[in-house]
């Protein structure tokens, strides 16, 4: 069983009241275990919200919280994975690993467990957060996208961070040598405020020998926001529109990047030569699916099947 260690927050980045970035350091006297893009680690928190299972009228099943005698919302220990967004080279290098984190609501609007309480971190206080030393997985491009010349990348909200870590380290393997595979990456989220690593996915894009193309967007642009280095819509609107494909009847019209040209995109996407792995949003992944499925691509998506006694 992997031992559980308490880490040191390195760095905590809001990006929005929702959206957070986190750069962990291990405990001290340790360092992270070794581990592959694409793969996940469970973190830990001890103050989180405890739940219990109760049914509703109806017969459906729900986690309200679990109230002490005196009525007080018992607190203690949960735990949930989450994929790292960082490169293994950067964790040789600088120490640390990096989450890309989303304050989860259920249906009735609670919080969840562990974001909860890990949207209430303070980089300056030395505040800790709980890992297990193990890294697992198997969403890797050694494992999903073996045997292919062209990568589709499409990850939505928080499921950009498998992809970042597999950029960057692709990045600076190729540093060495030209790699014979292409990569394109799709990456929408709500805002660009939200849009995490939209900087240093661009700036990879046309440097060195990895042959690469980012393509970012958000799908609840600011009025009078102009679509030049960020384009709008929904990723599976985005890759319609660069497939040539109709859109739904019901959806606006999606806007690439003004550097993006359609033409070439789809080029670079032949269904017979192409993998689509994607991370995000069940919903989108499903869009996408349907669409691989349509035009004869492999698809490959991250499955989360968290418990509700270890989830977030």
């Amino acid at each position: 069983m992997a031992e559980f260690r308490n880490g040191v927050v390195g760095s905590w980045h809001r990006l929005s009241d929702v959206l957070a970035r986190l750069r962990l350091r291990p405990e001290p006297g340790h360092g992270f275990p070794g581990y592959k893009p694409g793969q996940y680690m469970a973190l830990r928190r001890e103050d989180c919200r405890l739940t219990r299972r109760v049914t509703d009228e109806r017969g459906r099943a729900l986690y309200a919280s679990d109230l002490d005698p005196s009525g007080a919302i018992r607190r203690g220990p949960v735990s949930h994975s989450y994929s790292i967004a960082s490169a293994p080279f950067e964790t040789l290098r600088d120490g640390h690993l990096e989450f890309y984190l989303v304050l989860e609501r259920d249906e009735e609007g609670e919080p969840g467990r562990l974001t909860e309480s890990l949207f209430h971190l303070r980089e300056e206080a030395g505040d800790r957060v709980g890992y297990y030393d193990r890294v697992a997985g198997d969403f890797t491009l050694e494992k999903r996208a073996a045997g292919f010349s062209s990568v589709l990348l499409v990850g939505t909200g928080t499921g950009i961070a498998p992809f970042v870590s597999m950029i960057k380290q692709l990045h600076h393997e190729t540093l060495s040598g030209p790699g014979s595979v292409r990569y394109t990456l799709l990456y929408a989220n709500r805002t660009r405020a939200e849009l995490a690593y939209h900087e240093e996915l661009s700036a990879l894009t046309g440097r060195g020998t990895l042959d690469f193309v980012y393509v970012g967007s958000v799908s609840r642009p600011a009025p009078g926001e102009p679509a030049i280095a960020i384009g709008q819509g929904r990723a599976s609107t985005l890759l319609r529109h660069i497939l040539g494909l109709p859109l739904p009847d019901e959806v606006v019209r999606p806007v690439l990047p003004r550097d993006a040209d359609p033409m070439r995109l789809r080029e670079r996407l032949d269904p017979a030569s192409t993998v689509v792995l994607t991370c995000g949003n069940a919903g989108a992944m499903a869009e996408i699916k349907a669409i691989a499925d349509g035009v004869g691509m492999r698809f490959e998506k991250e499955d989360w099947k968290p418990s509700r006694t270890t989830g977030a």
